[in-house]
């Protein structure tokens, strides 16, 4: 989409695109080997349990060995 080597500048492009231009500054971080495991843990509980909500998601996952916080069960 945005050619840093095209003549246009890139304030233009990101203009006509209707893009912020700080968001083509954004660098993606990956995910990090424990909130997979993490992710996959939730996706097992919510679809065994898919009724139950963020408090008790950390409970289940605190009864499996994973010291979480509801915060980052609810992110």
């Amino acid at each position: 989409m945005i050619d840093r080597d095209h003549p246009l500048p890139v304030t233009r492009q990101s203009e006509i695109l209707e893009l912020s231009r700080s968001s083509l500054y954004y660098d993606p971080v990956p995910f990090s080997d424990r909130d997979l495991e993490l992710m996959r843990v939730i996706d097992e509980i919510h679809m065994r349990y898919p009724y139950l909500g963020s408090r008790s998601i950390r409970d289940q996952l605190q009864d499996r060995g994973h010291q979480v916080g509801r915060q980052h069960v609810s992110a």
